[in-house]
Formats: structure tokens, C-alpha cells, sequence
């Protein structure tokens, strides 16, 4: 066969093959161009993605653990997971807990985890949005935190700090720690929320919330026996008991014909809301003002016990104003204020235990951060654990120094138990007086040790020691 013949055909073939390839080359090109570059890392496996990771790492104590692996692996900015069957971006360091901290609204809203939805909102609300109910949540905070109305929390808080120490500590000569802060706490929030001082009416919410919180970080699987599933059923209960509650406060309030709110309930009933909506709302209230401060409460006892002259440096200063006031006396706001020690240790025990792993925000457009793109629908958490033991925000990271917050303290945005910015949460300074008012009727009255000094601590989510922090005590 003639070569010169068949030399047309193979320019024309040549010619299209490298036409066909330079079109697919730029098509490549241009889809990738077009492609965002989300966060390096893993979603893991499906549906569950990563979350048994976090659980685990999070039971055996060690939940930053989590985060710090993945800082090293793939980005000490932001890394990509996924936690709770959602996409997540991770956001990491002060400038990531500042940028979401600022970026509320603009680029992303709050977003609450379909487990915590699912067990404490009422089924025909889950839809709602988180930041709606976030909104709405917050509606209500200002005037039952401002400081005159917080004034007159403290006499409140010493005298049922006294009573609960009188009626659970005193007769005995060992306690365990965290149990009884719970209760403390929970009978402090029944009191002020609800206006609810019956113990066993009390116990009717206590036992199932406990249930219920374990459940806040689960796989969202809803067969019998899971963590989840157990969850679900006592936030059942507590809608039941809570709506029982609310209907009753609500008949009294129709029958005498009042329009002054003696709580925060009274106050939302008469501001038209309906049942539901108030469920919901003081479910929230006690999320976000029980187990954490009864945490922090446990963790600054254990590490008085442990440093026994930062436990006499407190005790200096709350005999100080002990000694000021009369034999029955309760402490008042000016005396907080003098408490500025002891609310020192009480800030770096939450530094080494902080009481909550951080909070969850969703993208409500594309957005770029640190040369990644986060799409929108994406999940976004800033956690503590990416600061508060980071050596460059906090030198020697795991000794126990409460000076590092004297003065101007840390750096802004490095430590953030309670947020930060715009959503710094409302209740940090309730949260700091109920604090500080157990721990000088604590030290006023008692010394202690503990039993099990190497006591294992889980993170469910919040730091829970194993055994309950068990501590002999003696009186002061």
C-alpha cells in the first residue's frame, strides 16, 4: 500500500487526537479551577464518619487528643471530619475561635446537633432552626442577667450553698464531689428558673436530664439500648414533667390574676408563649447552666485538694470577708467582687478541665478561611482543646498556675470556656457567682483530701472523674 496515500488520513487523525487531548487537558483544568479546596483531613467511616473516634478519645480522658493529631496531620488552622453524621470543618486555634466568634451571621449561625435536638426540644419544634431558637433563647437572657437582677441571686446562692452543705456533707466524713455539685446546682436552677424547691419534684427532672446530657455527643442512632436511644427517652420524660409544671404555673397565674413573674417560667407565660416554646427554652437554660458549672465546681476542689498553698491563698481571702460580716450575714455582690483569687484557680481549673469541649455553627454562604473554602450546609465547630493547653498561648500548659490570669490574663480569644465575642454566653457571670459562692461556703467550713489522688477522668461530654471525686473531709 502507497504510504503517501494513507499520509492524509494520519495528519487528520493525528491533528484530532491532539485537539481531543488539549480540550480534555483544559476541561481538567477548569473543573479543578472550579472545584473548592476544602480543609485537608478525613470524613471516616459513612454515616458514623469520625464521631467514635472523638467518643473514645473523649472517654478515655483525652479529647483534645482528637484535635491535636489531626492539627499535626492536616492543618493547624482547620481541618476537615465529620461528627454526628455532618460534614465538619474544625476551626482551630485563637484567629479560628475569633473568626467565628465574628463571623455570626455573616458567615455562619448556630446550629445545635440533631441528638440534642432529638432528646430535649419538643418533636413538633425539631424543625425549627437552630438559630431561631438560639434567637429566641437569648431574647430572654438580658433581664434575668443583668447585674441588679443578679444582685439579688447571691443571698439566694449562699443560703442554699449553706443548706445543701449542712444537709449532704456535714454528717459524713467522706462525700464524692461531683454528685453532690450536681445537685447543688440542679436545685439552684429549679429554684431560680421554675421556682421549684420539693426535693422529689426536683429528682423528677435531675435523674433523666442526667440521661439525657450523656446523649449530647452520640451516634444518632436510635435502636434500643444506645447511648442515643436512652437519650431520647428521658428527654421525653422531661418535656412530660416540664409540661405538667408549666400548665400548673399557668393555672395559678390565671386564678390569682397575676401579672408580676416571681421566675423566669412566670416571666415567659406572661409574655404569651405557649408550653412547648417554654419547655424548650428552660431546657436550653439548664443545658448551658448545669453540668457545666457543677464541673467547674468539681475540678477547682480537686485542685485545691492537690495544691495546698493556692487552698490557703483562697482561704486567706474568703476568711477576709468572712470576718467582715455579721454571724448571719449573707454574702452580697460587693463580696464577689473581692473574691478575685479564687475566681484565678477557678479559671485554670476550667483552662485544664474545661467544663465544655466547644459549640457548633453551620455555613450560611461559601466562605473562604485560611485558604480553604467551607461550603455552605458545612458544620463548624471551634473547640477548647485547640488552645487552652497549646504551649504558645499557655507556657508549661499542663501546670496547675492560676496567676496566669491575674493581671490583663491571657490573650483574647485563648481561652474560651465560655465563648468568646458577640456569643460570649450570657451566663458566664451567673455561672461565676454560683461559683464562687459554693466555694466559700466550702472552704469556710471544711478541709479535705482526696481518696483516689490518680482518679480517671472522662470527657461525656463534659470532664466527669470516674469515681465521683471522693474526699475526706474534716472541719476547718
Amino acid at each position: 500500500m502507497d504510504i503517501a496515500f494513507l499520509m492524509p488520513y494520519l495528519v487528520h487523525f493525528v491533528v484530532l487526537y491532539v485537539s481531543v487531548g488539549v480540550i480534555y487537558l483544559v476541561y481538567k483544568y477548569k473543573s479543578r479551577a472550579a472545584t473548592p479546596k476544602l480543609p485537608p483531613g478525613r470524613k471516616g467511616l459513612p454515616y458514623i464518619g469520625e464521631t467514635l473516634d472523638y467518643v473514645l478519645a473523649s472517654r478515655r480522658g483525652t479529647p483534645e487528643k482528637f484535635v491535636t493529631d489531626r492539627n499535626t496531620k492536616y492543618s493547624s488552622d482547620v481541618f476537615r471530619t465529620s461528627l454526628l453524621g455532618e460534614d465538619m470543618a474544625v476551626f482551630c486555634g485563637a484567629a479560628g475561635n475569633k473568626f467565628l466568634f465574628s463571623g455570626q451571621n455573616k458567615y455562619v449561625t448556630s446550629w445545635w446537633p440533631r441528638p440534642m435536638k432529638k432528646a430535649f426540644l419538643d418533636p413538633s419544634s425539631v424543625d425549627n432552626s437552630s438559630a431561631e431558637e438560639s434567637t429566641k433563647l437569648r431574647a430572654y437572657l438580658p433581664s434575668l442577667l443583668k447585674p441588679e437582677s443578679l444582685q439579688h441571686y447571691v443571698p439566694v446562692m449562699d443560703r442554699m450553698a449553706k443548706e445543701h452543705l449542712d444537709q449532704h456533707w456535714s454528717p459524713y466524713n467522706q462525700v464524692q464531689v461531683f454528685p453532690l455539685s450536681k445537685k447543688y446546682t440542679f436545685s439552684l436552677a429549679c429554684r431560680l428558673f421554675m421556682s421549684v424547691r420539693d426535693r422529689e419534684e426536683i429528682e423528677k427532672f435531675a435523674k433523666p436530664f442526667s440521661i439525657a446530657t450523656a446523649g449530647l455527643v452520640s451516634v444518632p442512632i436510635d435502636l434500643p439500648g444506645t447511648t442515643f436511644n436512652r437519650a431520647v427517652k428521658a428527654g421525653r420524660v422531661i418535656r412530660q414533667e416540664l409540661f405538667a409544671l408549666i400548665t400548673k404555673k399557668k393555672n395559678e397565674l390565671l386564678e390569682k390574676r397575676r401579672t408580676v413573674a416571681s421566675d423566669l417560667v412566670d416571666n415567659m407565660l406572661l409574655d404569651g408563649m405557649t408550653e412547648i416554646e417554654i419547655g424548650n427554652k428552660i431546657v436550653g437554660f439548664f443545658i448551658a447552666s448545669h453540668d457545666t458549672t457543677s464541673t467547674a465546681i468539681t475540678f477547682t476542689v480537686s485542685y485545691l485538694s492537690d495544691y495546698p498553698d493556692v487552698y490557703n491563698k483562697v482561704l486567706e481571702e474568703q476568711m477576709d470577708i468572712l470576718r467582715s460580716k455579721g454571724p448571719e450575714e449573707p454574702l452580697r455582690w460587693e463580696d464577689i467582687q473581692k473574691m478575685k483569687y479564687t475566681w484565678c484557680v477557678a479559671c485554670e481549673a476550667m483552662r485544664l478541665a474545661p467544663p465544655a469541649n466547644g459549640a457548633f455553627r453551620e455555613a450560611i454562604t461559601d466562605f473562604t478561611y485560611a485558604g480553604y473554602t467551607i461550603p455552605k450546609g458545612w458544620k463548624a465547630f471551634w473547640t477548647v482543646h485547640s488552645t487552652h493547653k497549646n504551649p504558645n498561648y499557655f507556657p508549661d500548659p499542663e501546670k496547675f498556675d492560676p496567676s496566669r490570669f491575674e493581671g490583663n490574663g491571657p490573650a483574647p480569644y485563648t481561652f474560651v470556656p465560655f465563648g468568646g465575642g458577640p456569643r460570649m454566653c450570657p451566663g458566664k457571670e451567673y455561672a461565676r457567682l454560683e461559683i464562687l459562692t459554693f466555694i466559700h461556703n466550702l472552704v469556710t467550713k471544711f478541709k479535705w483530701e482526696k481518696l483516689n489522688p490518680n482518679e480517671k477522668i472522662s470527657y461525656i461530654p463534659s470532664p466527669i472523674p470516674e469515681e465521683g471525686l471522693p474526699i475526706k473531709l474534716q472541719a476547718a
